[in-house]
């Protein structure tokens, strides 16, 4: 899906200007990202959890297609959070409606590192996509 809601503000996030890696628990899976190869897939903003996730074939449920429509992304960030853009009000709002909702809830397709440290993200066992489409 991919795209932009026309009823929310551009998120403002520093996009990363060297490798880092982000490790997604519980299925303990690390990745590196490289900005050079930046968008990795086309849902949720560039350098997000969430389009970094994709990119790298790890499943995030994300119903309205990344766009902060939903909470249905809602991932914790349990190491690195201090490196992320701050969350929006409209980003917010949606996390109110999901379940487990902790001081370090992101959603995935809004939260954005600048790669100065590496980050460790937990994927609740409620957005984890055990189905997959073909490429």
């Amino acid at each position: 899906m991919g795209g932009q809601n026309p009823f929310i503000q551009p998120v403002s996030a520093k996009l990363p200007t060297k490798p880092y890696t982000i490790t997604f628990m519980p299925m303990n899976v690390k990745v590196e990202v490289v900005p050079e190869k930046l968008p990795y897939s086309r849902d949720g903003n560039k350098g997000s959890i969430l389009e970094i996730a994709l990119g790298h074939d790890i499943e995030i449920d994300h119903a309205c297609g990344g766009v902060c429509a939903c909470s249905t992304c809602h991932v914790i960030v349990r190491s690195g959070a201090e490196t992320m853009n701050e969350a929006t009000e409209d980003e917010e709002d949606m996390l109110d409606s999901a379940p487990g909702l902790t001081p370090t809830s992101r959603l995935a397709c809004q939260a954005v590192a600048d790669g100065t440290k590496d980050l460790v993200v937990e994927i609740p066992s409620w957005n984890r996509n055990h189905a997959s489409e073909e490429h």
